[in-house]
C-alpha cells in the first residue's frame, strides 16, 4: 500500500495561540512532500512532528493573508542552509513572483535554493503519472484558492487469475500492470483479464472564503476534505462579514459533495477548545473531526 500521510503544522486563523500554530499542513505521498500554506512557525512545527524539513518538494500558497505566508522567508532560510537536493516548487496566486521578489529583497539570504515559481490560474497546474494538482479560486478578501491532489487509478495484478495461468513473477507482471498486453506460452494475455483497477485518493482544500460554488467543485468526492472554519454557525454573521465559513457550512459541503471524511481547521482564537465547532458540524456531517496542531492522519 502506498504511504500518504497528513500532518497538520497549525490549526489557528489569523491569531496563533499557545496550542495553535498558524495555517499549513503537509502531505508525504511517495518522493513528493506537499506543503499546503505555510504559516508562521512552520519549520519549527515540521521539527516536532519530526519529519525532515528538506522532503518539502512543493509549497502550494492558497493566498497572502500573513497567517498562511509568513513562514515562509524562515523555511527558505533553513532549506538554503541544508542540503537541499532538487528544485523547490511553489505555486500561488496572480502576484507570488512580484511577492518573493519583495521578500528577497527585504531580507538577507546566504545562500539561495533553485527555485521554481508559478502563479495558477484554475484547473490543473501539475501532472504526472501519479498524481495532478488543480486549483480553484475561491471568494476571500484577496485572491484566494482551494486545491485538489488527485491519485491517478492504478493497477493491482489479480492475484488468482495470474496463478490460474501460471504466469511467474517477474517483468510479465510488471507489464500487465502497466496495462500491457502479453505473450505467455504463445498466448496473448489481457490486463483486463489479470489485474483489477484501483481508484486514486483525492484530497481537498478549501482555505479562506465564504461559501461559494467552487467549494463544491473541490470538495467532490474527496477522500478527506481539509475546510477552513473559522466560527460556529451561531456566528454566520461575523463569518460573512470576515469572508470565512462556519463549521456547519463546511460540513454541508462535505456532505453534498460526497466527500468521505472532513477536517475541520483555521479555528478562531476566541474558541478555547474545538468541541462546539466540531458537534456544529457533526449535527450535519458524521464523520468530521478537528484538526489539533502535530495531528498526522493516514489517507
Amino acid at each position: 500500500m502506498i504511504k500518504m500521510q497528513l500532518t497538520f503544522l497549525g490549526t489557528a486563523a489569523m491569531v496563533p495561540t499557545k496550542d495553535r500554530n498558524h495555517s499549513g499542513f503537509f502531505l508525504d505521498y511517495k518522493d513528493e512532500g506537499i506543503l499546503f500554506d505555510c504559516g508562521e512557525g512552520i519549520q519549527r512545527q515540521f521539527r516536532m512532528a519530526g519529519i525532515k524539513i528538506t522532503r518539502v518538494t512543493k509549497i502550494l500558497i492558497s493566498h497572502w493573508h500573513g497567517d498562511h505566508v509568513l513562514g515562509l522567508p524562515g523555511l527558505i532560510q533553513t532549506l538554503g542552509a541544508s542540503e537541499y537536493s532538487g528544485v523547490l516548487e511553489i505555486y500561488g496566486p496572480v502576484g507570488t513572483k512580484e511577492r518573493f521578489k519583495a521578500m528577497f529583497d527585504a531580507f538577507v539570504f546566504d545562500r539561495r535554493l533553485d527555485m521554481k515559481i508559478e502563479e495558477v490560474k484554475e484547473g490543473i497546474f501539475f501532472q504526472n503519472k501519479n498524481f495532478s494538482l488543480e486549483a480553484f479560486e475561491l471568494e476571500h478578501k484577496v485572491k484566494t484558492f482551494g486545491f485538489r491532489f488527485v491519485e491517478e487509478d492504478r493497477r493491482r495484478i489479480d492475484v488468482k487469475a495470474v496463478k490460474k495461468l501460471g504466469i511467474p513473477p517477474g517483468p510479465l507482471l510488471g507489464k500487465l500492470q502497466d496495462n500491457k498486453v502479453v505473450t505467455f506460452k504463445g498466448k496473448k494475455i489481457s490486463p483486463k483479464d489479470t489485474t483489477y483497477t484501483v481508484e486514486g485518493k483525492k484530497i481537498a482544500y478549501i482555505a479562506d472564503t465564504v461559501l461559494c460554488n467552487n467549494c463544491y467543485k473541490l470538495a467532490k468526492d474527496a477522500d478527506v476534505l481539509v475546510c477552513e472554519s473559522t466560527y460556529a454557525s451561531n456566528l454566520l454573521s461575523k463569518a460573512e462579514e470576515y469572508y470565512h465559513m462556519t463549521s456547519k457550512q463546511a460540513a454541508l459541503i462535505a456532505s453534498k459533495a460526497n466527500a468521505e471524511k472532513l477536517i475541520l481547521t483555521h479555528f478562531s482564537n476566541r474558541y478555547k477548545n474545538t468541541q462546539e465547532l466540531e458537534e456544529d458540524a457533526r449535527n450535519v456531517f458524521d464523520n468530521t473531526l478537528c484538526a489539533y496542531d502535530l495531528m498526522k492522519v493516514k489517507v
